[in-house]
C-alpha cells in the first residue's frame, strides 16, 4: 500500500469516527461527565487498518510519513496518543499500546501496556496518577521502580518536539477552515461578516500564519536525515508556537461568543494548541538552543548556518 493510499484511508477513518462527541468523551470533565473515556472502537479500527504502524521500520513507510500523518491527526484533534504510538513503534517493537513520557508525564499512561521515557527507559510495571493538560487530554504521572534501557537516537527530544509541530500545524489548518466557513455564514447588518474589511484583514493574517507554520513544519521534516534537523525543529517549534497564539486569538474573535461555548468544536483545537505549544519545550527553550548553536559556530559561520537551514 502506497503512502497516499494510507493517507486517504486515515482521512476517511478520521472523518467518519473522530467526532465532537468522541472527543468530548475522551476529555476529563466532558459535558456528560465521562472522565477520560479511551476510544476503544477507534483504536481497534486503527489497528485493523494498520494506521498505528505508519513510520515503523517494517511498515514500508518513513518517519517523515509518520510526521505527516500526525499533522492530519492534529487537523482532526484525534483523541488518542497517536504521536506517541507512532514514535514508540518506530524505535521499540511490541504488542499493545506503548506511550512516551516527557519526564514522568505520559499521555494515556492509564491505558498503556508500556511507557518509554524520553531519557531511554522502557517501563512495563508502573503506577499511575491520573491528570490532564489544559485541553483535557490525559497526561498521567507514572511511578515506577524498575525499568530496562532502550536505545533512542540522540535527537529524540527534537523528534518528540516535531510531533507537536506537526500536530499544531494540522490544528492551525483546521482553525482557518472553521473561521472561513463561519465568517462566510454569519450575518451582521444584513450581510456576511466576511464582507467587513477588519474581518478580511484578520482572516488574511490567519492564512499567512498558517502558511508559514506549514512551511516551517515541512522544512523540519525535509531536514530529518541531515545534521540540520535539530535546528530546523527548533525554528519550527518557535514559529508554529507563535502562530498558535495568534491564530487561536483571531479564531475566537471571529467566532464571537459562539466560539467560547462547549457546544462548538472550536475549543477542541484552540485548547490543544495552547497545550501542545508548551509540550517538549516552549518557544523560549528552542530560541535559546538556536542562539547557542549560532554562537557556537562563530560570527564568520553564522550566516552560513542560517542560510543552509533556509535552503
Amino acid at each position: 500500500m502506497t503512502y497516499d493510499l494510507i493517507l486517504g484511508t486515515a482521512e476517511r477513518v478520521f472523518t467518519d469516527h473522530c467526532t465532537k462527541a468522541l472527543r468530548d468523551n475522551a476529555e476529563s470533565g466532558s459535558k456528560d461527565d465521562q472522565h477520560g473515556v479511551f476510544p476503544e472502537d477507534l483504536w481497534t479500527l486503527m489497528q485493523e487498518t494498520g494506521l498505528h504502524q505508519v513510520g515503523g521500520e517494517e511498515s514500508g513507510t518513513s518517519l517523515a510519513d509518520a510526521f505527516r500523518m500526525i499533522r492530519l491527526a492534529g487537523k482532526f484533534a484525534l483523541p488518542l496518543p497517536y504521536p506517541e504510538i507512532l514514535i514508540s513503534n518506530r524505535f521499540v517493537m511490541g504488542q499493545g499500546l506503548t506511550t512516551v513520557a516527557e519526564g514522568v508525564i505520559a499521555p494515556w499512561a492509564r491505558r498503556a501496556e508500556r511507557v518509554i521515557t524520553d531519557d531511554g527507559q522502557l517501563v512495563d510495571e508502573f503506577d499511575v496518577v491520573q491528570g490532564t493538560n489544559v485541553a483535557g487530554e490525559p497526561r498521567d504521572e507514572i511511578i515506577f521502580e524498575r525499568s530496562e534501557s532502550v536505545k533512542l537516537p540522540a535527537n529524540f527530544r527534537a523528534i518528540m518536539a516535531m510531533t507537536r509541530v506537526a500536530a499544531m500545524s494540522g490544528a492551525l489548518e483546521k482553525l482557518l477552515e472553521l473561521t472561513i466557513s463561519y465568517v462566510g455564514e454569519r450575518k451582521q447588518f444584513g450581510r456576511p461578516i466576511s464582507g467587513f474589511q477588519a474581518v478580511q484583514h484578520n482572516v488574511a493574517r490567519m492564512a499567512g500564519e498558517v502558511a508559514a507554520s506549514t512551511r516551517a513544519s515541512d522544512a523540519a521534516i525535509e531536514a530529518l536525515d541531515t545534521d540540520r534537523f535539530v535546528v530546523q525543529v527548533s525554528a519550527a517549534k518557535v514559529r508554529v508556537g507563535e502562530a498558535a497564539g495568534i491564530v487561536a486569538e483571531i479564531a475566537h474573535q471571529a467566532h464571537g461568543a459562539m466560539g467560547f461555548t462547549h457546544e462548538h468544536e472550536l475549543h477542541h483545537y484552540t485548547r490543544r494548541l495552547w497545550a501542545w505549544r508548551d509540550e517538549y519545550g516552549h518557544e523560549k527553550e528552542w530560541q535559546q538552543l538556536i542562539g547557542c548553536r549560532i554562537a557556537s559556530v562563530g560570527a564568520d559561520r553564522a550566516w552560513a548556518l542560517i542560510s543552509d537551514c533556509a535552503d
